[in-house]
């Protein structure tokens, strides 16, 4: 599988984000208030979301590596903390539902240009809107698209083909592109897409020590949070090689496929639809990869035929219901 790394933004793009900054910071204040009033002590306040953060992030393997550590890593140039914190109000004194929709308003405005308010309030409002009408998978034709060994110069195409059909995907992603391209990661997440790690340099971990496995996926973590402030709950080991080592190295779900359209393979947008509509049953976790541009071409195919066979497109995590087994191998 190859890994694609994109260029560096063109000048003067750095001028359209502070601009969007402005409107991501009055939008984002706004919708914190609430939350800040609530707990007007700040210590108080950091000191329930860290223990939010715990409950979230567990005593793993994962945790205990330097690079995923809490101390000093908001602190680093270029972190979407830095970023947002000109208002003077702490990311940390935020509760853990506001700071994901901080950086969901982050890839909103930096998607849209800042030409409107509105693409902010939408992804804060999003969050909520989504969570109030969740997908039961027990009942419905759900299915699970995920895209690995992005993000890619072709993401952002085949996000519109998703936002057309509302479809939500999930996203296993190379650490070493995240750093290069964060703005298609902030993008996807503020679309309502869920992040997954697909470790940093996408190697065989089978033929790695504990120690660099752990490497592999704390660097990972590090990007993806930097990017959009939040760390990757589900993990994809490339290739599906996995072991003893390898899972004892991670308590989060590892999540395998149970229909592989081989894309990387043939590179034809009329197979990969094909081989997609053919084989897919109600709770399939599908497997594609967004670095291709015949892979992309495929997607308002597949969508379109999945649609009018009444599937509803959810992530992985939506797929079992917020709660993904350890290992995730689909229906089939």
């Amino acid at each position: 599988m190859n890994i694609g790394t994109n260029p560096r933004p063109p000048a003067g793009a750095g001028a359209r984000r502070g601009t969007a900054g402005w409107f991501a910071t009055t939008a984002l204040l706004t919708a914190a208030c609430g939350y800040l009033t609530a707990t007007p002590d700040p210590a108080q306040a950091t000191s329930g979301t860290a223990q939010a953060e715990r409950r979230v992030v567990g005593a793993t393997p994962d945790s205990a590596q330097p690079e995923t550590r809490e101390a000093g890593t908001e602190a680093k140039a270029g972190t979407w903390t830095e970023a947002k914190a000109g208002a003077g109000v702490s990311p940390a004194a935020l509760s853990v539902a506001v700071r994901e929709a901080w950086a969901k308003a982050a890839g909103a405005v930096e998607a849209a240009g800042a030409a409107s308010l509105a693409p902010v309030l939408a992804a804060i409002n999003g969050a909520t809107a989504e969570q109030a009408r969740p997908v039961d998978c027990r009942r419905a034709k759900c299915v699970a698209l995920t895209f690995d060994d992005g993000p890619g110069k072709y993401t952002d195409a085949l996000l519109r083909h998703l936002a057309a059909y509302r479809a939500r995907a999930t996203f296993f992603v190379v650490g070493q592109n995240v750093a290069a391209s964060p703005g298609v990661v902030r993008r996807t997440y503020a679309a309502g897409h869920e992040i997954g790690s697909h470790t940093w340099s996408h190697p065989d971990l089978t033929k790695l020590s504990a120690v660099r496995v752990r490497s592999q996926l704390a660097r990972t973590d590090q990007a993806i949070k930097a990017a959009i402030g939040v760390r990757p709950k589900l993990v994809r080991p490339p290739y599906g090689a996995f072991n003893a080592t390898v899972r004892h190295q991670t308590r989060r779900p590892m999540v395998m496929w149970s229909l592989d359209t081989l894309d990387w393979r043939s590179r034809d947008s009329a197979k990969v639809a094909r081989k997609a509509l053919r084989s897919v049953r109600p709770g399939s976790v599908i497997l594609f990869h967004d670095i291709h541009p015949s892979t992309v071409r495929a997607m308002p195919r597949v969508l379109r035929g999945l649609s009018k066979r009444g599937y509803r497109f959810v992530t992985v995590s939506q797929l079992y219901g917020g709660h993904p087994p350890r290992l995730v191998y689909g229906a089939q």
